[in-house]
């Protein structure tokens, strides 16, 4: 299920503690429901958006899994949640310098 994404990055908090719990590793959606104590449902409707905003991937060998991992940019998202949360920053400009920084 792709969701068409805004030209804003928009997260809530819950998706911040999914990019925490995925900052020590791999993991399966279920487990995450779990360790943040947020239903399974609402966990597996928020990974789309974290997809289509290329925070994190889904990983095999299986498709559909549900074993999810950060991309290099949710990583950086996760970093820098200060600089999302002020409203003097631009966030979307400051990943993406962040991420041509990182590419040179």
């Amino acid at each position: 299920m792709a969701v068409e994404p805004s030209d804003v990055v928009k997260l809530t908090e819950t998706d911040f503690m999914i990019l925490d719990k995925l900052i020590e590793g791999r993991n399966l959606a279920a487990n995450i429901a779990a360790e943040i104590d947020r239903s399974r449902k609402y966990v597996n409707g928020r990974m789309p958006y974290l997809l289509d905003y290329d925070l994190v991937e889904r990983v095999g060998p299986v498709e559909d899994t549900g074993l999810y991992e950060l991309t290099e940019k949710g990583e950086l998202v996760y970093e820098h949640r200060g600089e999302y949360h002020d409203d003097n920053v631009d966030f979307e400009s400051f990943i993406d310098d962040q991420l041509s920084d990182s590419a040179d």
